[in-house]
């Protein structure tokens, strides 16, 4: 079953719950382009979030679905949030949702967390989880080791679940290879950071505009907090420090509000700008349905012409 049959929507494609930048308003413009839009809940508190699911439900009949990020504090207030609110979609990142997911299912919202390993796999399947968002290590923000080419198919092979794959994925020729590698669908993050709609900062968006396929870098490797981020003068002074060995603690004085500084100011130089390594496919600003239609376009003819090929 395609991730669109499973979900409701048109195409089969999930648009990654980015903090600071997937909003009510944005998630919303996603679900009614076609895809489902996630709210990004990282960065938020509970209260925030329940404001943002009801910006959505404003501006959008059609489904979406909220982005937990289980390191944040107010987690388990979240995840009570989302059944009040009766979202139908939850996704998961940076931790085990264990401890939420029997109450999600009760209330029938579908889990989809998100995996950068097969071990996590064989711990949440026994949950009735709905499937896993296999993220390889090209995608923007917080990343593992694995790449997408090699983590999918080893999730396929663990779980009979639908495997949804992330990571590298900006155009039709890299979700026909998601299909190829078993996947019911993919989720998207980088390509979405240019379209018309993203209320991030035009200074961002032109940041990502000019990257090339080396131009992003990974820094926090060595305090287990790994973020993919483009090029520049703070990731620059992190990665010395890193290098230097400095703590957590030292380190996070780079971090604290850069990811804010660049949504909200522009701040291209000491901001966090969190791409993927597919920026470098990324050459204007487009509205969301023009970016989702040539993506499930060239996806169809890639197909069609690799099945002529081998006939």
């Amino acid at each position: 079953m395609k991730l669109n049959e499973i979900l409701g929507t048109e195409f089969p494609i999930i648009q990654g719950g980015m903090a600071n930048i997937a909003t009510g308003e944005f998630a919303a413009a996603v679900s009614n382009a076609g895809a489902l839009g996630l709210i990004g809940a990282g960065g938020m508190n509970a209260e925030q979030l329940r404001e943002q699911i009801r910006t959505c439900k404003s501006l959008t009949d059609k489904p979406f679905g909220v982005n937990i990020m289980l390191m944040n504090p107010a987690a388990p207030e979240m995840a009570r949030v989302v059944i009040e609110e009766g979202v139908k979609v939850v996704t998961t990142g940076a931790g085990v949702p264990s401890q939420f997911v029997p109450a999600w299912k009760e209330a029938g919202i579908k889990v989809f967390p998100v995996v950068p390993a097969t071990t996590l796999v064989k711990r949440l399947e026994p949950l009735r989880v709905d499937g896993f968002i296999a993220e390889g290590t090209e995608s923007g923000g917080h990343v593992g080791e694995l790449t997408t080419m090699a983590l999918v198919p080893q999730v396929c092979e663990v779980t009979d679940l639908p495997v949804i794959a992330a990571g590298g994925i900006a155009g039709g020729k890299q979700l026909a290879a998601a299909f190829a590698l078993g996947a019911c669908g993919a989720q998207v993050g980088t390509c979405l950071l240019v379209s018309e709609e993203c209320p991030i900062h035009d200074n961002y968006k032109q940041a990502v505009l000019k990257a090339k396929d080396s131009d992003t870098t990974v820094t926090g490797r060595s305090v287990n907090a790994p973020v993919r981020i483009l090029k520049n003068q703070m990731s620059r002074e992190y990665l010395k420090q890193e290098r230097a060995g400095a703590s957590r603690e030292e380190l996070e004085k780079f971090t604290l509000g850069s990811l804010r500084r660049a949504v909200f100011d522009g701040d291209t130089k000491t901001g966090s700008l969190m791409c993927g390594q597919n920026a470098g496919l990324l050459h204007e600003i487009r509205p969301l349905r023009a970016i989702l239609e040539e993506m499930m376009g060239d996806c169809r003819t890639v197909l069609t012409e690799t099945e002529e090929k081998w006939r």
